[in-house]
């Protein structure tokens, strides 16, 4: 008989989700609605798999949604496209554990120009579930746009 291990989180690299983030961020609509997914990590001898649960509202995504947090830029440069926002710089954005902040992924639609990491920003853009059963990664934020800083 097959080894079987299941581990129930609530965290990924675009949704690594807690109740420990900062309450400034942590409990503002876009990140409680983060914060309702749900990660399974099922690990056989044969196979891998990643099952998420998302809520209703999230299950064919939000567009238009606005989230505000800290930015990490993914890549060094003057002109950043792609970044990871998270909502207590604080705590780790890149550990995909649920003893670190939330996080999640962001794709601009046009470039910001001097963005220092850390910066306090609010984005718009279409908050996306992200489907694939071999990743953490439970949601990212498409054609996103600065719309504070």
């Amino acid at each position: 008989m097959g080894y079987a291990m299941s581990l129930v989180s609530r965290t990924a690299l675009a949704a690594g989700l807690c109740t420990t983030a900062t309450a400034t961020f942590a409990e503002a609509p876009g990140w409680e609605l983060l914060k309702g997914i749900s990660i399974e990590e099922i690990v056989t001898e044969t196979s891998y798999e990643v099952r998420k649960g998302f809520p209703d509202r999230l299950k064919n995504g939000v567009e238009g949604m606005e989230l505000t947090g800290y930015a990490v830029p993914l890549t060094p440069g003057a002109e950043v496209r792609e970044l990871i926002l998270v909502s207590d710089m604080g705590l780790c954005p890149f550990c995909g554990s649920a003893d670190h902040g939330a996080s999640v992924q962001v794709n601009l639609d046009q470039p910001i120009v001097g963005l220092e990491e850390g910066a306090r920003v609010t984005l718009r853009g279409d908050m996306k579930p992200v489907l694939d059963p071999e990743t953490w990664q439970a949601a990212v934020l498409e054609n996103a746009v600065l719309v504070a800083s």
